[in-house]
């Protein structure tokens, strides 16, 4: 350089967003539900003394257990960008069917077939199972997109459990479910335990397993993974097996639980579910998302639920309130989405 040379030093990007808004924008949709289930667990705490208890905690737990445990399954599937409108329909025949290979009462008007307590549990997750091989097959080798293939589903398995029960009620199920699903150890419910060591389960494949990571790269570049050599309808119809049998579970400890097996029991947990992934922030477009931020939906629509009894809001209210949260939450997805995309570009 000689003496008479300048050097000139380039202006900051005053356009380049700063490092941290950067960050606070790619976390957005893990951010924004802890924030809300804070803001809801203070509102409830201030306007109720009897809502921020131990009591109520446990109350709130065994609430969201049978959704948790259903909500596991569905989870994988929405990494994998599809989505399973028939695990509501699948838990319902499940606990059925665990009951109608059970022995009843002689008040139940139900013509079952009465099987020892291990044949039912097997027979009735072979039934799941069975279901959700369907919905796989519909799906990966047919072609029927997800949407459809579970929304006929949802219809064939109500249709098995009307014609198991027809209209009856049955109340008994075998012994392990009973337990499971109805009685605790130590002043915890089995149930939350159940669920809790589900999800654990769930978090650890999606974490720590290659079938996980396969998971996430199906869900976030499908033709990506295609071109890697990764067998994409094999992790598709996988996660509908899983999804199923997490339904499963969820509906034959839910009739224990409940303490009755009956038709259109199950309906609300459809809505429950899904509500309880996508508001955790689980990406609906797939790859973003996982078992950590199921647990924290969980935790909102339990608080939310619970909350709300406690400071005797009118039902149909509750019902709108609830609409509203997974109306935030689904254009907080979106938006999370497009900032990604600007981001990538």
């Amino acid at each position: 350089m000689t003496s008479g040379e300048s050097v000139t030093v380039p202006a900051p990007d005053r356009k380049r967003p700063h490092r941290l808004a950067v960050m606070l924008r790619s976390q957005m949709r893990n951010i924004a539900p802890f924030l809300t289930l804070i803001c809801l667990f203070g509102f409830f705490a201030a306007a109720s003394p009897s809502f921020a208890t131990l009591d109520n905690l446990g109350n709130i737990l065994t609430q969201i257990s049978v959704t948790g445990i259903i909500a596991v399954g569905l989870t994988f599937v929405i990494l994998c960008a599809e989505i399973d409108l028939s695990i509501a329909a699948i838990a319902n025949v499940t606990g059925i069917a665990v009951a109608y290979f059970t022995l009843q009462e002689s008040y139940v008007n139900i013509a079952n077939v009465p099987m020892p307590g291990w044949a039912a549990i097997l027979l009735a997750l072979a039934l799941c199972a069975l279901l959700g091989l369907v919905n796989a097959f519909g799906l990966t080798v047919i072609g029927i997109p997800s949407f459809i293939m579970t929304l006929a589903m949802m219809q064939i398995a109500a249709g098995i459990s009307a014609l198991l029960v027809r209209g009856q009620i049955a109340y008994k199920v075998p012994p392990l479910v009973t337990t499971l699903g109805s009685t605790s150890i130590g002043g915890i419910p089995w149930i939350v335990i159940v669920a809790a060591l589900m999800l654990l389960g769930g978090h650890l494949v999606l974490t720590y397993t290659r079938f996980g990571r396969y998971v996430y790269m199906v869900g976030g570049n499908r033709e990506a993974a295609e071109y890697s050599g990764l067998n994409v309808k094999l992790i598709l119809g996988s996660v509908m097996v899983i999804s199923a049998v997490c339904a499963g579970i969820g509906g034959m400890l839910g009739v224990a639980h409940f303490g009755s097996a009956q038709q259109n029991e199950f309906d609300t947990y459809l809505l429950d579910s899904i509500a309880a992934v996508v508001v955790g922030g689980t990406s609906l477009f797939g790859g973003r998302g996982g078992i950590g931020n199921t647990i924290v939906g969980l935790f909102v629509l339990g608080v939310l639920n619970n909350g709300l009894d406690h400071v005797n809001i009118d039902s149909f209210l509750k019902i709108l309130i609830r609409g509203l949260i997974l109306l935030a939450a689904l254009v907080i997805n979106v938006y999370a989405q497009r900032l990604r995309e600007r981001t990538a570009e």
